[in-house]
């Protein structure tokens, strides 16, 4: 029971890997807020300052948040084709909700002198192209916001990190056939290899030491490009 004592609030948590982090917290003595869609619309600021509060409230005390909401992504989305009303509800979800909601858990477990933790789900695209603008934009911001988050609140004892998944199918990613066969560790992955991962660094026994870190759980994906070079 790594986490017995801690509450946590996990958005995206109704399938995939949101759910399967939530699953974990709980198996390992975490009381979730299992927020989604009907929880809370954050695509606009107010749902994610509302869900934030809405979190306290229920759980009395956050000392975990874990974000993996993101809007559906779809392949024609490209720079050219992606609509600017697209490109903000990606940004609105993926970044401005997770800057506001890390600033109001935050403050909470400052003015309540909680040894908190901060996670989120990036991307390997926050680094490498994949002919998703919107979508690889807010994951490289997230990936500077976990740096800043934690160089802000390490001296308050919160540990901010974030985990980068690979080639996990479900709601937001469907493999090609054969694409596990260009993966090092020759298969997809599941949202319990992530999950297993955020129990360990959320958990003081394994992760004390370990904040503003980004996470690779890809079964080695990132040691070459996702997309394979054209042909033309």
């Amino acid at each position: 029971m790594l986490l017995k004592g801690d509450n946590a609030l996990v958005t995206g948590a109704g399938n995939g890997i949101g759910r399967g982090i939530a699953d974990a917290l709980e198996k390992e003595g975490a009381r979730v807020f299992r927020a989604d869609l009907a929880e809370g619309d954050l695509s606009h600021p107010e749902g994610a300052v509302k869900l934030a509060g809405e979190a306290i409230r229920k759980l009395g005390r956050v000392s975990i948040y874990v974000h993996c909401a993101s809007p559906r992504r779809h392949e024609s989305q490209t720079a050219l084709n992606a609509t600017y009303e697209q490109w903000r509800e990606m940004l609105h979800v993926n970044l401005d909700s997770v800057f506001l909601l890390s600033q109001q858990i935050s403050k909470h477990m400052i003015a309540e002198h909680i040894k908190g933790r901060i996670l989120l789900m990036t991307s390997l695209h926050a680094e490498s192209p994949r002919n998703l603008p919107h979508y690889s934009a807010s994951k490289a911001g997230q990936t500077m916001l976990v740096k800043e988050l934690a160089r802000a609140l390490g001296p308050h004892g919160i540990r901010v990190n974030a985990i980068v998944p690979g080639a996990i199918p479900g709601e937001g990613f469907k493999g090609l056939p054969g694409m596990e066969k260009t993966i090092p560790l020759g298969r997809f992955g599941k949202p319990a290899d992530v999950a297993a991962m955020a129990i360990a660094v959320l958990s003081e026994r394994f992760g004390a030491y370990v904040t503003g870190a980004s996470i690779l759980v890809d079964g080695g994906i990132a040691l070459h490009n996702w997309i394979p070079p054209s042909s033309t």
